[in-house]
């Protein structure tokens, strides 16, 4: 099962990062979708994606597709 949530125009905020921390206790990928709002070019999608991992911590990975960003939880940590 995968989760969907939206980075809209406020950005990745603390109750950003709680709200998907709570959606990794019930699974293990989540798609992040970034609303037009939030971004103006895919570089700031890359943006989006270091500072999310950076947030999250080492047992999480990240895959641009498009303006989407999938995390995925490991149970071991993962070198980038």
């Amino acid at each position: 099962m995968i989760r969907e949530i939206h980075l809209g125009k406020n950005g990745i905020t603390d109750n950003f990062i709680t709200t998907l921390k709570t959606y990794f206790d019930k699974v293990r990928t989540v798609k992040v979708l970034v609303l037009p709002a939030a971004r103006e070019s895919k570089e700031d999608v890359k943006k989006y994606s270091k500072e999310l991992l950076k947030k999250l911590g080492v047992y999480y990975t990240a895959k641009i597709i498009g303006f989407t960003i999938t995390l995925k939880k490991w149970r071991k940590a993962r070198e980038s």
